[in-house]
């Protein structure tokens, strides 16, 4: 025997507005991403976080002080300032760093939801890293699918 559920999927859209202090800054945004599936109504599916631009990332982490301390740190091992990038050579504005490690952490974050609640793990937090040298006011899209 096949089951067959026709399932009644929808898509909400919305933006999350956030202002980083510059390079390093980790913000936790999980619960304006918590509030926006609420606000959906709808009960089980995906909540995609997305960052437009090449100089921020999304990830997660457990959002505590040695954390925080050690995830630049540890980029800084990755993609040092001081290397010589292609990208600075061309436009001269300091960031080639910038690009290479947001391009590590990436621009985006997929996470379940199950009766309207984010399934993330008990230290685990959605952040948004602050990846360019300057302050910078983002829209972060947050795409709702579910039932």
């Amino acid at each position: 025997m096949f089951w067959r559920r026709e399932l009644k999927l929808k898509v909400v859209t919305k933006t999350l507005s956030i202002h980083s202090r510059g390079e390093g800054d980790i913000l936790d945004i999980t619960g304006e991403v918590r509030k926006a599936v609420r606000e959906t109504g709808l009960k089980s599916g995906v909540v995609t976080i997305f960052v437009p631009g090449s100089t921020g990332a999304v990830t997660t982490i457990e959002y505590e002080p040695g954390l925080l301390k050690d995830l630049p740190n540890i980029l800084e091992r990755i993609a040092p300032k001081g290397l010589v990038y292609e990208h600075e050579k061309r436009w001269h504005d300091g960031n080639g760093h910038s690009h290479v490690r947001a391009s590590i952490i990436g621009p985006s974050l997929t996470v379940p939801f199950v009766d309207g609640e984010l399934t993330l793990g008990t230290w685990q937090q959605i952040v948004f890293v602050e990846l360019d040298i300057r302050s910078r006011y983002r829209n972060l899209i947050l795409q709702v699918m579910g039932e």
